[in-house]
């Protein structure tokens, strides 16, 4: 707990130093550094201890740019099933919610009919065999149609709910892209022929 409490120090320290230093910039260095009134403290390093200085040390990551455009979905369609009816609806209410703070057209949200799987057992074996045990496996669905959407929205979006995708839960997503259409279909291919009107004799 104590070594916390340092750590914790060192850190709001260091910080402190580094905005001032940000604000004198390179020839109000030196002076600063004999003002400075931050204690230094040795911390005992132990294996629970660790250090975060990712944020500080790292530098702004490189971002490519390519020519390719984006691909189109006019639609993405999310299919969500599960076991428990009331798993399936808090996730549809994340996954519509999800889909509206990030700008998403939402189509339909449905809920598809359910499967019933009955499996019929003896409850004796030997004798009284008219009496019987009927078991059933209900599967209850829910699917999320998203309308218009680009590839990398579509990626990140599906990321993001298929991360937290409760248990017991599977989902199956359908892709419908948009495709331009090839040149020898633009125009029909008897515009170039002409036609031979034969007149009647």
């Amino acid at each position: 707990m104590a070594a916390r409490m340092v750590l914790r120090q060192e850190l709001s320290c260091l910080a402190r130093i580094l905005t001032r230093c940000s604000r004198l910039g390179p020839k109000g260095l030196s002076a600063f550094s004999s003002n400075s009134k931050c204690s230094r403290t040795r911390v005992p390093v132990t294996p629970s201890t660790s250090f975060h200085t990712a944020s500080i040390l790292s530098s702004t990551p490189a971002i490519t740019v390519t020519e390719e455009p984006d691909t189109l979905f006019q639609k993405v369609a999310v299919l969500v099933k599960g076991h428990d009816r009331a798993v399936l609806d808090s996730y549809e209410f994340f996954a519509t919610m999800a889909a509206k703070e990030l700008g998403i057209n939402i189509g339909k949200v449905f809920e598809p009919p359910k499967d019933i799987e009955k499996l019929t057992l003896l409850k004796s074996v030997h004798i009284y065999k008219k009496h019987r045990v009927q078991y059933e496996m209900r599967t209850h669905y829910r699917c999320i149609e998203l309308l218009h959407i680009t590839g990398c929205t579509a990626q990140v979006y599906l990321e993001y709910i298929q991360r937290n995708l409760p248990e017991g839960v599977a989902m199956k997503v359908t892709k419908t892209a948009m495709e331009k259409i090839p040149d020898h279909i633009l125009e029909p291919m008897w515009k170039g022929n002409p036609t031979d009107d034969k007149s009647s004799s």
